[in-house]
């Protein structure tokens, strides 16, 4: 029988009160299915993996999930996945989904704002949405998409830019593929994409990658305690279009030294990173070895490096892929002899 199969994860969309008014993922995925506003036009199931607030997950727990998408669609009959996950990190586990994503039929992230014991849930109507849009055949070769309040994003790029309102996500660079509406799909653009990283490499529990924001008068502490504590890689967020200071600067430099990948991000919501500034600014963190990552902000730099370190043992190689799947140019000055020295 053709389906849609749901893989429940917890979230607020799961989410009752408890004793003290602490909203806890509990639910499974049969009670998400009885809360549907509307008859679902396609057959479903439903599978529980977890039930954790995704601010609980690790990268292992991720890669977890990742690897239940990718045994429910060796099953030919699945016409496409839902994922119902928290909001806090829906965007780094829909991007390692779409990191090793090699299959046609698309994977629909979607959750809620608002818990399921609140009469004014957003949860049925996102779930019926994402169950509409992964039945949807013009979402095939799209590769694994966020769906919420109404719009279908990319999962690259896209990321939680609200706190509480509904529409809790958007892509500030690319803006939404298209939309739903009483479960009738419109896709007007298509997302891009890269080759798959190895599904069978992704091992991350034992890759550290740390991320690190930068702020005025800040120095090289946070970044040469990660590195003591044994990061293999570090998303920095700096300022502007990835800027820093002379301190910063040369701390990026002893790391990328040591055969840590350093990849240059911001904290600013839109924009690409770019090399304008000297001074410890990121023409001069470029030139230290850091890597730019283009539009991709912290939280999905940070799960794309920890990705590329998992697959591959060169820093240098794991900077030339990161560089090439943000759209950047290489600027590191890594030794290729680090590899070996890594190894």
């Amino acid at each position: 029988m053709r389906r849609v199969v749901i893989i429940s994860t917890g979230g607020t969309i799961a989410s009752r009160r408890d004793e003290r008014g602490a909203s806890v993922a509990s639910d499974g995925v049969t009670a998400l299915l009885e809360r549907l506003p509307v008859a679902l036009e396609v057959p479903v199931e439903g599978r529980d993996v977890c039930c954790l607030g995704s601010y609980l997950l690790t990268p292992g727990d991720m890669a977890g999930i990742v690897r239940e998408i990718h045994r429910t669609l060796a099953d030919d009959s699945v016409l496409g996945v839902v994922v119902t996950h928290g909001t806090d990190t829906m965007e780094e586990t829909a991007y390692l989904a779409e990191l090793v994503h090699s299959d046609p039929r698309p994977v629909v992230f979607t959750g809620a704002q608002r818990a399921a014991d609140v009469p004014d849930t957003d949860g049925p109507r996102n779930l019926a949405d994402a169950v509409a849009v992964a039945a949807d055949p013009a979402a095939r070769d799209l590769g694994v998409l966020i769906t919420f309040d109404g719009a279908v994003f990319a999962a690259r790029g896209t990321r939680k830019t609200h706190t509480g309102a509904p529409a809790a996500f958007s892509a500030p660079d690319t803006g939404p593929l298209g939309g739903v509406r009483d479960g009738v799909v419109s896709l007007g653009a298509r997302p891009v994409r890269f080759p798959p990283l190895d599904m069978a490499a992704l091992d991350l529990d034992d890759i550290r990658v740390d991320a690190v924001t930068y702020y005025p008068g800040a120095d090289a502490t946070v970044l040469d305690a990660v590195h003591a504590a044994g990061a293999r890689g570090v998303v920095l967020a700096g300022t502007g279009a990835g800027n820093a200071n002379r301190q910063v600067c040369a701390a990026v430099e002893r790391l990328t030294a040591a055969g840590v990948v350093v990849a240059l991000s911001t904290r600013v919501a839109a924009g690409p990173v770019a090399a304008i500034y000297g001074n410890g600014g990121g023409l001069d963190l470029l030139a230290a070895g850091a890597v730019p990552t283009g539009v991709l902000r912290p939280s999905q730099a940070r799960i794309l490096l920890a990705a590329l370190l998992a697959q591959y043992r060169d820093p240098v190689r794991v900077g030339e892929e990161l560089a090439r799947r943000t759209g950047t140019s290489y600027g590191a000055r890594l030794d290729p002899c680090l590899a070996e020295r890594n190894s």
